[in-house]
Order: structure tokens, then C-alpha cells, then sequence
């Protein structure tokens, strides 16, 4: 196409104009491409946990209505937007056609996983989703998506699995800013306490295994029962394993500051469900650093409950992207039989998707 265009995919706002892609209601779904732009043939969607565990709770566990729900809201707004979670998840698909002038350095052929939201990305199912049964977080599909120059994806790795590695890309955020956020805490005696809570989930697994590799001392993992409990000492993850209701703020703060003998450093919140954050808070020590991953998160419940328990704490939202987030993550899984454990066990479990904390 001729037209004037933007790196931001500004020119595929349908409505209202001047949003950006991921605010906008509508988006352009045609799929002849900008000069910046690449297309992707889709094969496969995958929900966020908070949006398909919404979806799935609302009709009942019902797939063939959440099916009908998110073929009906691709087709009304030209992307996956959940309008109740405000989230979307990723895709999988193959290279169709390349913009002369794309910066992504992605060639015809190459089979990627898209690092941006579904809610940002325009996308157009042509099959009806009628491959996916809706009970589960991977949806079959064809169709086709667009990327703009300012996306971002990554071609799949040979040595994983399909379905591992669409999960694993679909929460690479996370790992890489625990990270980072241990090694500001880090370079003391004692070296620092971290907890993620969710820890047996997709995005918790990697968390541990990240903050270990950035020096974390004491990890803590929360998880919501004790089968979880059980699945997370087998894999060797975590030093202490708490089980704990995240949404009990006191007794998931009393069971952390159990286990880590006081209040930690570091928490990650990795879990699917709403009213986890007054227990993260509470179990933060004094400058220390709570992380939000999830997308049912409540940032303005946050950000007053700190004010409300006057927690001198840092409140970080996990964005999903972090520079060389994808391959870092994919190391912590070749790495640790655990985290490919934990990720076999949420990928076969029938009906996965909406019974689990962890995401």
C-alpha cells in the first residue's frame, strides 16, 4: 500500500482515530501490508490465563461458548481484546509476506511467535475457530495477522515443542524483569528473599529459576494447594513451598514470612485470579520491590493498599517485553527439567486452563 504509514500501526485504527493499536476498539484486518509491515498466516492462538480463565468462568466452562465468544470478538474488532481482563495473548504463524521495508528481519517461510499482545495486532480468522473445542488456552486456527515495524516476534526454536513454546513465549516478560529486579537488591550479606506466588504456573516457574540465576538467596514459592505444592518440591524449584489462598492477604503473608523467616525482597505476583495484592504487599520488606504480572490484576487497588499499610515499597506492572526477554527464557527452560515439568503437566491436564492459580 501507498498511503503514509506508522511504525506504531497508527494507519490500522479504525476506531477512534488517533488511538494507538492496543486502546483502539476497531482495527484495519486487510491484508495487503505497509512498506514496514509483515503478515502471518495463523495456526494457532494463545488466550492469556486471566483472559480464558474469565471467559471460561462466565460461560460455565462451556468451550463451545467461549469459542463463540472470541470468534465474535475478533470478528467485531478486528483483534483478540478481551473486554472485561483488557487482554489478549499471543499467536503462532508463518511468514507470508514482508514489507520492503520492515525492521524485523523476519523472511518468508520463517515460523514465529508473536511477543506483542493480541489486543495490539490486527487479525483475521477465516476457519471460525472450529478446530478448538474453547478448553484450553491454545486455540487451532486459520486466518491471518499483521505486524507492525515496531512489533516484535521470534522464530521458533527447533528443539522445543510447538505448545511448549508458545507458552513459554507467552509469559518471556516475566523472568527477565524478576531478573532484574533481584539484581538491584542483590550484592548483600544475606543475599536477597524472593516469593512468587503462583509459583507452579508458566510465568512462576521461570520467575524462580530466573531469580535464582540472578542471585536470589531464600525462594519462596506460593502456590494455592497442596497438589501444587507436591508438582513444585518435585521440580526442585523453590527453597520453601507455602500453600496459601493469594486473595487471604494475611494468611499469605504470615505463611511467606514464615517460610523466608521475615519479610522478603523481592515478590513476583504471577497468578490468574483478581485480589492478590494487599498479600504481596504485606509480605514485601521495606524497600523492596513487588512485581504485578497478571493481567487480573487490580494496579489501582495496588497502588492504594500500599498508601492505605504505609508500605515503602516499589510496585513495578510487568509489561511483557524486556530486551532479549524471549531467549532468555527459552535458556531457563533447556536449563531446568523442572520448568519443562511443570510446563508438560499444565499443557496435558484435560481441560487445562481455569482451574490453576498459576499462569
Amino acid at each position: 500500500m501507498e498511503a503514509s504509514f506508522s511504525t506504531l500501526g497508527l494507519h490500522r485504527v479504525i476506531e477512534p482515530i488517533g488511538a494507538l493499536p492496543q486502546a483502539a476498539y476497531r482495527l484495519d484486518t486487510r491484508p495487503d501490508l505497509w512498506a514496514d509491515e509483515v503478515r502471518l498466516r495463523v495456526e494457532r492462538l494463545n488466550l492469556d490465563a486471566a483472559s480464558y480463565r474469565q471467559l471460561s468462568v462466565k460461560h460455565g466452562g462451556r468451550g463451545d461458548l467461549v469459542r463463540q465468544e472470541v470468534r465474535d470478538t475478533i470478528a467485531e474488532r478486528g483483534k483478540m481484546h478481551n473486554a472485561v481482563t483488557g487482554s489478549g495473548g499471543m499467536l503462532i504463524g508463518v511468514v507470508e509476506e514482508v514489507g520492503p521495508h520492515s525492521p524485523m528481519g523476519l523472511v518468508v517461510g520463517d515460523r514465529v511467535a508473536t511477543l506483542v499482545s493480541l489486543t495490539l495486532t490486527p487479525l483475521h480468522i477465516t476457519d471460525g475457530l472450529r478446530q478448538w473445542d474453547g478448553r484450553s488456552e491454545q486455540a487451532p486456527a486459520s486466518g491471518h495477522a499483521i505486524l507492525f515495524g515496531r512489533s516484535a516476534a521470534a522464530v521458533l526454536p527447533a528443539d522445543l515443542a510447538t505448545p511448549l513454546a508458545t507458552a513459554v513465549f507467552d509469559v518471556c516478560g516475566a523472568p527477565a524483569l524478576v531478573a532484574r529486579a533481584v539484581h538491584q537488591h542483590a550484592g548483600g550479606v544475606p543475599p536477597p528473599k524472593v516469593a512468587v506466588i503462583g509459583a507452579s504456573g508458566k510465568s512462576g516457574c521461570l520467575s524462580l529459576a530466573a531469580a535464582r540465576r540472578a542471585g536470589a538467596g531464600l525462594l519462596v514459592g506460593v502456590v494455592p494447594d497442596e497438589r501444587e505444592a507436591e508438582l513444585l518440591r518435585h521440580a526442585g524449584l523453590a527453597d520453601e513451598v507455602v500453600a496459601a489462598d493469594a486473595r487471604d492477604s494475611l494468611a499469605l503473608a504470615s505463611g511467606v514470612r514464615q517460610a523466608a523467616g521475615g519479610d522478603v525482597d523481592v515478590t513476583a505476583v504471577c497468578v490468574d485470579v483478581a485480589g492478590c495484592e494487599g498479600g504481596a504487599i504485606l509480605s514485601t520488606a521495606v524497600g523492596g520491590t513487588v512485581i504485578f504480572f497478571s493481567m487480573a490484576t487490580s494496579f489501582t487497588s495496588a497502588a492504594l493498599c500500599a498508601e492505605g499499610l504505609a508500605a515503602d515499597v516499589t510496585l513495578l506492572i510487568g509489561n511483557g517485553y524486556a530486551r532479549g526477554h524471549a531467549e532468555y527464557a527459552l535458556d531457563l527452560v533447556r536449563a531446568h527439567r523442572g520448568i519443562q515439568m511443570l510446563f508438560e503437566a499444565r499443557l496435558t491436564a484435560p481441560g487445562a486452563g481455569p482451574r490453576r492459580q498459576g499462569t
